[in-house]
């Protein structure tokens, strides 16, 4: 689970690059920088429900 989680956090890092070289072009595709954000969060709440699930329980 914690390589899984490394590659996703690499792949949201690659993804934030790639949005700002998209951004930094004048021509640059709306709508694809709109597809690689939208993937970028989806990505995030990923992650962050794999972080959440390796935080053992407490027992109340």
């Amino acid at each position: 689970m914690a390589g899984r989680l490394a590659a996703l956090r690499l792949e949201h890092r690659d993804l934030d690059a790639a949005i700002l070289r998209l951004q930094a072009d004048l021509q640059a595709d709306e709508l694809a920088v709109k597809r690689l954000k939208k993937r970028k969060l989806q990505l995030k709440d990923l992650i962050s429900r794999l972080e959440s699930d390796l935080i053992p329980d407490e027992p109340a």
